[in-house]
């Protein structure tokens, strides 16, 4: 059974099967399923051949020698001086927002004034 408020009791009332329409749940399904957007590849497999492109040239045996290199520096500092200045950059902030916290929690444990 169904339910309906009356307008004038603001009470609820008993309503027949056809009071119940939920606003925005349709049962009904498009006729035609919309267009692929993309349904075709921009290059086909054997347009490529065995060949494939990167954006650039391969740079990982290179990059492994320098992570590898037993000099004693973290590796996130291996590549120097914009490593640093990033590294550095981060624990200032770090240690300036938590000195930040504990001043503000320093504050807000003080009493009010009345």
């Amino acid at each position: 059974m169904y339910y309906k408020l009356n307008g004038v009791t603001q009470r609820l009332t008993g309503a027949p099967a056809a009071a119940y329409t939920p606003q925005g749940l349709r049962p009904s399904v498009p006729p035609v399923s919309p267009p692929v957007i993309f349904a075709s590849p921009t290059k086909l497999v054997s347009e490529a051949g065995g060949q494939v492109e990167y954006m650039g040239p391969n740079r990982v045996q290179e990059m492994q020698k320098l992570f590898q290199k037993a000099d004693g520096v973290p590796v996130h500092l291996k590549r120097g001086l914009i490593d640093k200045l990033l590294y550095r950059t981060t624990m200032g902030l770090t240690v300036g927002g938590a000195i930040y916290c504990l001043v503000a929690l320093y504050f807000a444990a003080q009493p009010g004034n009345k």
